[in-house]
C-alpha cells in the first residue's frame, strides 16, 4: 500500500485502520487519533524532534534518538519476535530515510517521531528538491539504491509534503506497532 502521495491535509482524518475514517482531529497526521484518544504506545508531549542541521553522525543519532522513544513508549525492550521486528523495522527506516537526505538533500533538518494508536510515524525535513523514490526496475544484487525500496516495503504507507515556502520537503513514513 506503499505511496508517494501527499499526507492528506490537516482535517482529513484519512482511512483508519480498518478502511473507516478515523476520528483524528484537524491537525492531526493521517490516520492517527486525537491525543486525547487511549493508547498504550501513545507518547507524552506528541511529536519528538530531533534538531540536525550540522550535526556529523546524523544517521546514528538519530537512530539512537528513535530507539529511545521506543523504550519511552514500550516497544523496547522487545518481549516477543513480532515486537522486536517491529522495532527492527522502525530504526531500519529512519535510518534509510536520513541517509536519503544526507545522500540526496544537502542533509536533513530534523527529524521527527511520534506514535498514536497502533501507528508509529517518522517524518524526515530537508531542503532538497528532488522527490525519493523506489528504483525501478529493483535489482536485489546490485550495491545501493535500496532505500525507499525497504521503505515501500516495511512502511504501512509514505509520501512527501513540499515546504509551501519553498524550497524543502518533509519525508514520511508510519509503520505499524507491534500487536
Amino acid at each position: 500500500m506503499s505511496t508517494t502521495r501527499p499526507c492528506p491535509p490537516p482535517g482529513d482524518p484519512g482511512p483508519g485502520a480498518d478502511g473507516a475514517a478515523s476520528s483524528g482531529s484537524p491537525g492531526t497526521p493521517s490516520g492517527m487519533p486525537s491525543p486525547e484518544a487511549p493508547s498504550s504506545y501513545a507518547p507524552p508531549g506528541g511529536v519528538r524532534r530531533l534538531h540536525l542541521v550540522g550535526v556529523s553522525g546524523a544517521v546514528p543519532m538519530s537512530r539512537d534518538f528513535a530507539r529511545q522513544a521506543l523504550y519511552d513508549w514500550g516497544w523496547l525492550p522487545a518481549t516477543g519476535a513480532d515486537h522486536r521486528a517491529a522495532a527492527e523495522d522502525v530504526l531500519l527506516v529512519v535510518s534509510e530515510l536520513v541517509t536519503n537526505a544526507c545522500l540526496h538533500a544537502d542533509g536533513p533538518e530534523e527529524l521527527r517521531v511520534s506514535c498514536a494508536g497502533k501507528v508509529l510515524r517518522l517524518e524526515v525535513v530537508d531542503l532538497g528538491t528532488g522527490t525519493p523514490a523506489p528504483r525501478t526496475p529493483h535489482r536485489a544484487g546490485r550495491p545501493g539504491g535500496h532505500g525507499m525500496f525497504i521503505v515501500q516495503r516495511l512502511c504501512l504507507d509514505w509520501g512527501v509534503v513540499r515546504n509551501e515556502s519553498g524550497a524543502g520537503k518533509t519525508v514520511w513514513a508510519e509503520l505499524a506497532a507491534p500487536g
